[in-house]
């Protein structure tokens, strides 16, 4: 039986209300999630910036609050993900575009693509009790900044891949038609046109799986980090701590003033994602810039 005119309007009403339940909804998460992290902020601002000076940058780790610094931690988080980002970009870029362009459609792509995208959601310490048994064990890399570095990219990986894939599929299929039409084979297309076009949404991709790994403390606390470093890394071979395992230390200790200090550590810790993320989204926009 059709629905009257009057019956009509009322189930669009009802339609309306629930979509602006629902928006309002989501406004209110969303701001008690920013209320929630600026309250944050504020309180590691306050504890923290009173020892945040050069001292602190530069000096290594002590017993004592006044004498302790995170330089140790500092170098050794710049060392483990430029090493994370010269492993896990090449291998995961190069896979996306593998699966993507080259791979087709059978069997076998559809399971990497499953399990690719089921490693994205496995805990982190899960990569770390990975790395511990095969590069820091069976490997004999011992608990070394390549183990450290091998480990962290195998966590952010299924991250890049997916980010990548995504961001490969949204270019037109018009551009490998043209270079296909002027000659070009299909890794010419790839190189020239399909990778440079994908390239700023592949630097999003980047970013976020970047800011993932500067951030984690339990596969690196699995593989043996050191917590109290007094020198610092001269190679990968060399062992480390980073800035995540310094802040967990100081926060394990009993003493106010090293939860003083962890808050210091992490004004640090963010201040040095927000260059590492200025920097790549730079490049990004440079590069978008040059493609229009």
């Amino acid at each position: 039986m059709p629905l009257t005119t009057e019956q009509e309007s009322r189930n669009l009403l009802k339609r309306h209300r629930k979509a602006r339940f629902f928006a309002l909804f989501c406004a209110a998460i969303t701001w008690s999630s920013v209320v929630l992290l600026a309250v944050l902020l504020y309180q590691v601002s306050i504890e923290g910036f009173r020892w945040l000076d050069w001292q602190f940058i530069s000096s290594f780790p002590s017993r004592f609050p006044e004498r302790a610094g995170i330089k140790s931690a500092l170098v050794g988080t710049i060392w483990l993900i430029s090493l994370v980002a010269l492993i896990s970009i090449p291998v995961g870029v190069s896979t996306a575009l593998y699966l993507e362009e080259f791979a087709g459609k059978g069997k076998i792509s559809k399971i990497i693509e499953v399990n690719i995208a089921n490693l994205a959601g496995v805990p982190s310490i899960v990569y770390g009790i990975l790395g511990l048994a095969i590069f820091v064990r069976f490997f004999a890399l011992e608990r070394s900044l390549i183990s450290g570095a091998l480990t962290m990219s195998l966590l952010i990986l299924p991250v890049i891949i997916i980010a990548s894939r995504e961001a490969i599929k949204t270019v037109p299929q018009g551009i490998r038609n043209a270079a296909y039409s002027l000659g070009a084979t299909k890794w010419q297309t790839t190189w020239a046109h399909v990778l440079p076009a994908s390239f700023p949404g592949i630097m999003t991709g980047v970013i976020l799986a970047l800011s993932r790994a500067i951030g984690e403390t339990a596969p690196l606390i699995m593989i043996g980090a050191m917590t109290f470093v007094a020198f610092l890394p001269e190679g990968p071979m060399d062992s480390f701590t980073a800035m995540p395992i310094q802040i967990y230390n100081w926060v394990s200790r009993p003493q106010e003033e090293f939860h003083q200090l962890a808050a210091a550590g992490i004004i640090v810790l963010l201040a040095v994602l927000l260059i590492m993320n200025a920097t790549a989204i730079f490049i990004r926009n440079r590069t978008e810039r040059r493609m229009k």
